[in-house]
């Protein structure tokens, strides 16, 4: 299947700032169930420098850094994607040990950093051990029926609404809220996952539909480590296990560091600036 897409972030302010260094995270993944067949970025006023970098996920992004004052920013990325069938991992025969709590054998320590707990002192969020075990009764301890069980008492619980502005949520804020966005829902999946042994990371990207929306959104969902499979994507706030309708940008172990803009101005004190986006996938 294969999809344009057009992403453009406007930043007016209103009145001349000095742009400081900003990351630009908005080049889609190429590899694993997508190609990546073009992509061009445009950026106006034009930088001083642009210096491409690959992140600690192997994530393209680009660090770059303005000369003169100005009152606006246009940041436009151009990409043409393919994407593929994902198979049925719950139909695919896999002779790896999938059950819980998943051993992390030593040649896979680099996974060690996606099992740790989200909140600041490491620790897993009571909220979301407190699902987990939920999750775990009534199973033959296996990764992928925790996930399929997980994945409905999530649905069952939290109901998906748009949210634009703000961080995500912890796991234990969304459940008491029972509502939530696509990051925070991610948030819940990755860290409840993570309280079990399940190594996870947070997911953005875009998902496009059979009846478009009348508006685009940028997407978020969960990558999910599984012996014998590599990291699949799951997506709490919609389909469960991803399909071909979904292009990844970026992961991250913090949904932050995959924003798609980072950056920061100097100006004056009090100045007012907006941000206006538009995503087209044709």
């Amino acid at each position: 299947m294969k999809k344009k897409i057009i992403h453009k972030l406007f930043y007016s302010y209103e009145e001349p700032v000095s742009l400081r260094e900003h990351l630009i995270c908005m080049k889609p993944r190429s590899g694993g169930f997508q190609k990546l067949n073009y992509f061009s970025l445009e950026i106006n006023p034009y930088p001083h420098l642009i210096f491409p970098l690959i992140s600690e996920n192997g994530d393209d992004i680009f660090k770059v850094f303005f000369k003169d004052p100005t009152n606006s920013l246009l940041i436009k990325a151009e990409s043409e994607i393919e994407t593929q069938i994902h198979p049925d991992l719950y139909k695919l025969k896999n002779d790896n040990d999938l059950s819980l709590p998943m051993k992390i054998e030593a040649e896979n320590s680099s996974l060690n950093g996606f099992i740790q707990g989200w909140l600041l002192n490491g620790q897993h969020d009571p909220a979301a051990i407190q699902i987990a075990q939920e999750a775990l009764v009534g199973i033959e301890n296996n990764v992928l029926d925790f996930l399929y069980k997980l994945i409905a008492l999530i649905k069952d619980r939290v109901t998906y609404t748009p949210r634009h502005l703000g961080p995500a949520w912890t796991a234990a804020r969304t459940l008491r809220e029972r509502v939530g966005s696509c990051r925070d829902l991610a948030i819940l999946l990755m860290e409840t996952c993570r309280s079990v042994g399940i190594p996870s990371r947070f997911v953005s990207g875009y998902q496009f539909m059979d009846q478009p929306p009348e508006k685009y959104e940028l997407h978020a969902w969960t990558e999910i480590f599984i012996p014998g499979f590599g990291w699949r994507g799951f997506d709490p706030s919609g389909c469960g296990l991803i399909n071909s309708k979904y292009i990844t940008l970026a992961s991250s172990s913090k949904s932050e560091l995959v924003a798609p803009v980072r950056g920061s101005f100097t100006g004056a004190p009090d100045l007012k600036s907006e941000l206006h986006w538009n995503i087209e996938i044709i």
